[in-house]
């Protein structure tokens, strides 16, 4: 029996614990905890409390030692593009602000005035978001540059709880590719933009990649824990995680389904000409080097916003159902900006569809189907560009995380696409943060090989199309 592996995956909603052993030749997957997520308000912003977080850490590995687990590395991921500051004597500096917060707001033009979207984009390949890193930072300089100034370290939120564990600050590549702010192709930290932003290269940490052991945990948690346990970097961006476990060994189009829906390929080199730029898409960085060229679409945000304002009233399964019965529901473009964290995501559904000259959606079911349906919409034009962008089509997509459990959307999916859908694994993030420990510790050899593995470790669900309801319009 292979060692067994704790993977730390925490989403914008919650994080879990799970911990991972290889034998016979499947991977034996259980979760040991599970904790809330959610942003706070503090100082005037949305942001994460991540103290709390290595605390829920902590318990967590405090109940792998109250089980009987007796895991020997362990390794964490997280969202993408927030970070923490770190002043000389590695205390932070300010709270972690969240990418929903507003203080971005008119940033990413106002930096694009003189610094223009063209050259950001071919020279980082990065998807153009208004909480992109770079504009955080951009925000941060001009709203508070005493905070600036006193930075010594940049961590992203995972390298942050890495550092914690081990006392040890590092950039993992990953998740650095989020921030806009690293060279696609030189793969480093774009000195060129850095200086323009008057943000000195100093600021950041060594670049590691994912399978990078930080040795073991601070004597104080040695001694608080009772062992000690070596931290091996994963792929920290989560969604790089989840890539790096599609189980299809042939090439497929995947949807990171979840919070947000990540939908793309997997490319040996980036795609950052004109086109690329136009539709939006992004090149962040993956296992082996490997490029994620991908849209960024809302996701289950959505949906998730207008169960939490139906408060009790209905389940997740209910608003499926009460959709089911919508023969014609009205359609929004889910990436406007204007869902990222709006005040009453209902009345703002209603408020575009009105706009737009669309039945405006009340019943629960219309709401629950105005999302679905258009996330589908959103689906099917993404999935249209990669294939004219990459030459080719595919005939497949392999949805992963937790929005594969959603089978009427996985439907919808194929009925539009006329593609084979492949939902499964549900854990994806988790389950890649595992695959990079066990690549690392000498029981898994390739990525092809940790594929093959998932596929047969985990069930897999295939939706073929068929003649039903498809987004109108």
């Amino acid at each position: 029996m292979s060692a067994t592996h704790i993977a730390v995956d925490i989403g914008a909603s919650s994080g879990r614990l799970l911990v991972g052993t290889l034998q016979d030749h499947k991977i034996d997957l259980q979760e040991v905890y599970r904790f809330d997520n959610a942003m706070i308000h503090r100082s005037g912003h949305l942001c994460w409390d991540v103290d709390e977080l290595f605390a829920e850490i902590k318990k967590g590995i405090h109940i792998c030692r109250e089980k009987g687990i007796k895991p020997k590395t362990i390794g964490v991921d997280t969202w993408a593009v927030d970070y923490v500051l770190l002043d000389e004597e590695d205390q932070p500096i300010g709270p972690v602000v969240a990418y929903r917060d507003s203080r971005t707001e008119g940033i990413m033009e106002k930096v694009a005035e003189t610094l223009s979207k063209d050259d950001i984009y071919r020279r980082t390949g990065i998807q153009f978001q208004p909480f992109n890193t770079i504009y955080q930072l951009a925000a941060l300089k001009e709203s508070n540059p005493e905070m600036m100034e006193k930075a010594r370290s940049f961590l992203m939120v995972p390298d942050y709880l890495h550092y914690l564990l081990t006392g040890k600050k590092v950039n993992e590549y990953t998740n650095a590719t989020s921030t806009q702010l690293l060279n696609a192709y030189s793969k480093k930290w774009d000195d060129a933009l850095l200086e323009y932003l008057g943000i000195s290269p100093d600021l950041f940490e060594e670049m590691v990649l994912p399978g990078t052991s930080l040795g073991g945990l601070r004597p104080e948690l040695v001694q608080e824990f009772g062992c000690d346990l070596e931290v091996i970097v994963p792929a920290t961006h989560d969604t790089a995680s989840a890539v790096a476990a599609i189980p299809e060994a042939k090439e497929t189009i995947y949807l990171s389904s979840g919070t947000w829906s990540l939908l793309g390929v997997e490319n040996a080199e980036p795609i950052c000409d004109e086109k690329a730029q136009a539709y939006n898409f992004t090149n962040e960085g993956g296992v082996d080097y490997r490029f994620r060229f991908l849209k960024n679409i809302m996701g289950f945000w959505m949906i998730q916003e207008v169960k939490r304002l139906y408060g009790d009233m209905y389940s997740f399964d209910e608003l499926v159902q009460a959709s089911k019965k919508v023969k014609a529901p009205s359609l929004i473009d889910v990436d406007q900006n204007r869902f990222l964290n709006p005040v009453n995501m209902i009345e703002e559904i209603q408020a575009a569809c009105m706009e737009n000259n669309q039945a405006v959606p009340v019943r629960s079911g219309e709401v629950a189907a105005c999302v679905f349906h258009s996330l589908v919409k959103s689906y099917q034009a993404a999935i249209l560009q990669i294939e004219e962008m990459n030459g080719r089509t595919f005939d497949q997509v392999n949805i992963i995380g937790g929005g594969a459990q959603n089978e009427y959307v996985n439907q919808l999916l194929a009925n539009v696409t006329g593609k084979l859908v492949v939902s499964g694994p549900v854990e994806a993030t988790a389950i890649g943060n595992l695959l990079v420990q066990m690549r690392a510790t000498g029981h898994i050899n390739t990525l092809a090989d940790a594929r093959k593995l998932v596929a047969a470790s985990f069930p897999l669900k295939k939706f073929n199309p068929q003649k039903g309801e498809v987004p109108n319009g």
